[in-house]
């Protein structure tokens, strides 16, 4: 009787893990954001003139208005415009590169010199991996399959609720 209750269980700790993994990738798949990578290097080229079109109010097309990354990103600011500008921390001279690493999960809004509204938004977001996911179908799978064992023992077999025939 006990190995058969291990194997139940064991069973049913597989199915839920399966159903939970289903859910959780159909889940992903229909949610998946820019943090559904592995960290990587990112440029961004600010073009020649920009300056110019930031002095007169205008926006550089080619610049977005903020960015996502996931931790371990680097940011590699290309300076293609003939003058210096800066992002927070980051000071870029004319004609040259200057990078920032993300080591943690944070919503920057730092000064910035090449948008006209003078901010501009950084969103550093956990990497979502394959293991971050195994890890989700398991933390939901493993108390989903356990109930359903429980619940599968408690009910039993249709032999145990029938009642002896009256005599």
């Amino acid at each position: 009787m006990t190995k058969k209750v291990i194997f139940r269980v064991g069973i049913f700790l597989l199915v839920g893990v399966l159903v939970a993994w289903i859910i959780n990738e159909i889940s992903y798949q229909f949610l998946k954001t820019d943090a559904a990578r592995e960290p990587t290097t990112i440029i961004l080229t600010i073009p020649a003139g920009t300056h110019t079109r930031v002095a007169s109010g205008e926006r550089e097309p080619s610049l977005p208005e903020g960015m996502v990354f996931v931790i371990g990103d680097t940011l590699i600011i290309d300076n293609q415009d003939e003058v210096n500008h800066q992002l927070g921390p980051v000071f870029v001279p004319a004609g040259t590169r200057a990078s920032m690493n993300f080591d943690t999960a944070e919503k920057f809004s730092y000064e910035c010199s090449f948008v006209p509204d003078k901010t501009f938004g950084l969103d550093v977001q956990l990497p979502v991996t394959a293991q971050t996911r195994l890890l989700g179908a398991l933390f939901a799978g493993l108390p989903m399959g356990a109930l359903i064992a429980l619940y599968s023992m408690l009910v039993g077999s249709k032999s145990s609720w029938e009642r002896p025939p009256r005599r």
